[in-house]
């Protein structure tokens, strides 16, 4: 017997974040998946699809916020679902991938909890991973698998330059680290001058920066300091009040990932920063929302980036070969 299949793609969400998730299956013109998800009175999770994936190509997004084990939790139980529902492939989609900052070891007796996730999902029946602008590039390795990679950079840069473009710009790393997305900004920004701050920060006390200086000529430029993440915000309001110290004109906070835990936004909103620009890879909570802050979809980025995937196109082509 001999039969032609047709591929199938199938969006699910978790309970998360199911706005984006929805704004994604929305650009994709499919509806997501219905599922019966629910806690146990004893906190288990549930979930059970209630039609078949028999066959499918699943997308399965799910953005690891606040409570971020319980969400993780609930991704790795969809996966396990279609992997034993028989689904053909099964792509984990992590706007924000969870525990990424635990990528190495700064001292003895340490996890590599990064390293950990990504074991999960593979044990959990994962054959690809998408997700958005990892706290250091390596971690694409730590998954036995194919990883998209993929980055805010065009979403962002595009905004900037047509907001601040026809002023005297600077693109400030907060750290050297991340020197090289800088390179990638100032590149996408016309060739504009670049900086960064060297900083010191103590590796047995979490958030917490010792020292900032400017490492580069800001002086009368409109700085726009980027970053992955903004958890508590000390370190980015830090760099802000460096580079304005330093005789810079006006300071923009960009970052893809907006984790805002207290007491990030009251030092957001008190800092010396002009506008904080973020994307919506994790919800941003009414309460938590402010005036300088301005936030801008990567629905459309991951939307395509499943597209290809499905389509057995190019991701790296999103990205000028750079993915």
């Amino acid at each position: 017997m001999k039969r032609t299949t047709e591929k199938n793609l199938m969006v699910f969400s978790g309970r998360a974040y199911p706005e984006l998730a929805g704004e994604v299956a929305d650009l994709l013109e499919c509806g997501l998946v219905p599922q019966d998800a629910r806690a146990f009175a004893n906190g288990e999770l549930y979930v059970r699809y209630e039609e078949s994936v028999r066959g499918c190509d699943a997308f399965v997004i799910q953005s690891h916020t606040a409570p971020i084990n319980e969400w993780i939790m609930e991704h790795l139980i969809m996966v396990d679902a279609l992997k034993r529902a028989s689904a053909k492939r099964i792509t984990v989609v992590m706007p924000f991938y969870g525990y990424a900052r635990q990528d190495k070891k700064h001292r003895g007796r340490e996890p590599i909890s990064a390293r950990l996730i990504a074991d999960l999902f593979k044990t959990a029946g994962a054959d690809r991973l998408i997700t958005v602008d990892l706290h250091a590039d390596q971690i694409q390795g730590f998954f036995d698998g194919p990883v998209d990679h993929l980055m805010a950079l065009p979403i962002l840069t595009d905004y900037v330059k047509e907001k601040y473009g026809d002023q005297q710009l600077a693109v400030v790393s907060p750290d050297a680290g991340r020197i090289k997305v800088a390179e990638r900004w100032s590149a996408r920004l016309g060739g504009v001058p670049l900086a960064f701050i060297h900083k010191t920060r103590r590796i047995d006390v979490a958030n917490e920066v010792v020292a900032n200086r400017v490492v580069g000529d800001v002086t009368g430029k409109i700085c726009i300091l980027t970053d992955d993440m903004i958890d508590t915000g000390g370190t980015i309001v830090k760099a802000a009040e460096a580079c304005m110290a330093d005789g810079a004109a006006g300071v923009i906070i960009a970052a893809t990932h907006p984790i805002l835990s207290d007491p990030a936004v009251d030092r957001l909103k008190n800092s010396s920063a002009m506008e904080v620009v973020v994307t919506n890879t994790l919800p941003v909570a009414s309460e938590k929302q402010f005036d300088k802050l301005t936030t801008l979809s990567i629905a459309p980025l991951i939307a395509r980036a499943i597209r290809e995937v499905f389509e057995d196109g190019s991701v790296t082509s999103m990205f000028d070969g750079h993915a």
